[in-house]
């Protein structure tokens, strides 16, 4: 039994992970984590609301987990559930209240709810013990629902939760809504800014900065991994690299319509005014607060740098716009190899990427397999070869995330 004294302790750990993590989406992947391991779930689930439905946002599963290659991760699709008392998740948004079933295999047929089993017969697993819980906002607004199955007991089998996990998950989820609410202001208040970006260059849409920033974590987490580097680092690292990308084009609010907008090919002069959303992006992060600041200067400025040392900007000072190192034609001399860094590299392959693989509406997308070979075509030119090769793999994962943030019909 956990008295009252490790039950605070655990609460206040659990508060200070939580208030580390800014993006909604690592948040979610770190409160379903905190949710298992606080109650020796096997797997689990949240659900954000979005008007009247639930949106099947994140999920993790050991024991699915286990079957798949080292490095590879759970694939899954986005789904709505209704906001009504007829499935486990909706009744529980709908009501506030907690559901904890021992069984759900053998529920009394006479409950307003039902266990719909889809899940388990596509993947072969079987859900028994489960517990759902309501995150609730500030006024016990109802903005998700957290859903953890089949406790383990010592012995690795499953058991039934019991009252003390049931407590446990409620401070818990007290804690996370307050976290949630924070990170959906966050990206509430980015989406803003990819908004007004929007007005002006309407390739810069809310899916494709999702996507981008979306690939470029994953690319970077095969990276790091590959590369041993700690855990915690690479959880840092994650959070601010995922918010960074999204903004990375946000420069382009400074550009002129005729140029920004112009259907033809631009002149050498209006090339150079176009390159400079680089570092008129990268000036909006100046004031280095935090490492969001530092790493979306960073993304900003350097996602049109090459491998090779033929990109932009290169070597200029950011609040002038004037080259600090220069060619003998007096033009910046751009950076190369590891001069550029490590995020700008990255968010450069997952914007190229994302930008050949997609519809426009001056284009239609390229064929997949002659976007990857163009990829490896490039690689150790445009792109840090080892970037392309955490690339590739992940490559399923990066394709999930192409179906998670379509785009809106055009």
């Amino acid at each position: 039994m956990i008295n009252e004294a490790e039950k605070l302790k655990e609460i206040i750990r659990l508060d200070t992970q939580l208030s580390t993590v800014q993006d909604l989406d690592l948040l979610l992947e770190r409160i379903l984590t905190e949710a298992r391991n606080i109650t020796s779930a096997d797997a689990g689930s949240i659900y954000i609301r979005s008007n009247d439905d639930l949106v099947f946002s994140y999920v993790q599963n050991a024991t699915l987990a286990k079957e798949l290659p080292p490095g590879q991760k759970l694939i899954y699709s986005i789904f709505r559930v209704k906001i009504d008392t007829q499935s486990i998740c909706g009744y529980v948004a709908e009501t506030g209240e907690t559901l904890n079933i021992p069984d759900a295999y053998r529920m009394d047929k006479n409950l307003p709810f039902q266990f719909d089993s889809y899940f388990d017969h596509i993947s072969n697993y079987k859900s028994v013990s489960m517990m759902t819980v309501p995150l609730q906002a500030t006024g016990n607004e109802i903005i998700g629902v957290l859903q953890i199955i089949n406790k383990q007991d010592p012995e690795g089998k499953v058991a039934a939760f019991d009252p003390e996990d049931e407590e446990l998950c409620r401070h818990f989820a007290s804690t996370a809504s307050m976290a949630l609410q924070r990170a959906q202001l966050t990206r509430a208040l980015i989406l803003r800014l990819i908004a007004m970006a929007e007005l002006r260059d309407p390739k810069e849409t809310g899916p494709h900065v999702n996507r981008v920033a979306s690939y470029a974590t994953e690319i970077y987490e095969r990276l790091a991994r590959n590369k041993e580097i700690p855990e915690e680092e690479i959880n840092s690292a994650r959070d601010v690299l995922r918010m960074a990308a999204m903004v990375h084009d946000v420069g382009k609010v400074a550009i002129p319509d005729r140029i920004l907008k112009k259907p033809g090919k631009l002149t050498d002069e209006e090339r150079l005014v176009m390159m400079g959303h680089t570092y008129l992006g990268a000036r909006l992060f100046l004031d280095k607060h935090s490492a969001f600041d530092d790493v979306a200067a960073q993304t900003a400025l350097r996602h049109h740098e090459n491998w090779d040392g033929t990109g932009y900007p290169g070597y200029i000072d950011v609040k002038t716009g004037r080259p600090e190192k220069v060619d003998e034609a007096g033009n910046a001399v751009p950076l190369k190899g590891e001069e550029i860094p490590l995020f700008g590299r990255v968010v450069a392959l997952a914007d190229v990427y994302d930008a050949l693989i997609s519809k426009r509406a001056y284009k239609e997308p390229w064929p997949e397999e002659e976007v990857l070979q163009e990829i490896k075509n490039l690689r150790g030119k445009k792109f840090d070869p080892e970037v392309v090769d955490a690339f590739f793999e992940s490559l399923d994962v990066i394709r999930s995330i192409a179906a998670r943030y379509p785009d809106e019909e055009q």
